[in-house]
């Protein structure tokens, strides 16, 4: 799966949770995509890349260490750290599926070698995969319209308020959750 549609579906997900400050959903972009830090492993070559691509972070070991960094990094901690678990699962599926035939999960890596690879994977570049970032974007579309956000709100904070502006924010959207 792209790390764009990792990247989105964290921040997409975190905007389910209302109290969830601009902090905890940009935690929650690291929570849905830092799995893919193995890939840097391009940098050593392309052998390098096939061995430990989908291996160093794409396990339970390093999800759970990564979520808890990230969770003592939050103000709600115990529903972030729920939400970074939920999210680095969401990554290790997406993938499971988007990553292109042959890729697997080492999930119990390194205590075990098993690795679980998805009968059903898709092409890397494939239908599915557009589909799913097209989706993704959509979503990203309508809660800055409807929210007045976007994945950029704790970067950069102006850009921002300048693709708010672009996308037509919904008058009467706010950071704060509808009032029932």
């Amino acid at each position: 799966m792209h790390i764009q549609t990792h990247i989105l579906s964290g921040w997409c997900v975190a905007n389910l949770l209302p109290h969830f400050t601009p902090r905890e959903r940009l935690l929650a972009i690291l929570a849905a995509s830092l799995a893919d830090v193995d890939g840097l492993s391009i940098v050593a070559g392309q052998e390098a890349y096939w061995d430990y691509h989908h291996t160093l972070g794409h396990n339970l070991p390093f999800g759970v260490l990564l979520c808890l960094a990230l969770a003592a990094l939050s103000t709600h901690r115990l529903t972030a750290l729920a939400a970074y678990l939920a999210l680095f699962h969401l990554h290790l599926l997406l993938d499971s599926f988007g990553s292109g035939p042959g890729w697997g999960i080492p999930y119990l890596w390194p205590f075990s070698k098993h690795v679980s690879i998805n009968p059903h994977a898709w092409d890397f570049y494939s239908w599915q995969n557009i589909g799913t970032a097209v989706a993704l974007l959509a979503w990203t579309i309508h809660i800055a319209r409807r929210r007045g956000r976007t994945p950029l709100e704790a970067v950069m904070p102006r850009l921002d308020r300048q693709l708010v502006t672009l996308v037509g924010v919904r008058p009467g959207a706010s950071d704060s959750p509808p009032q029932s």
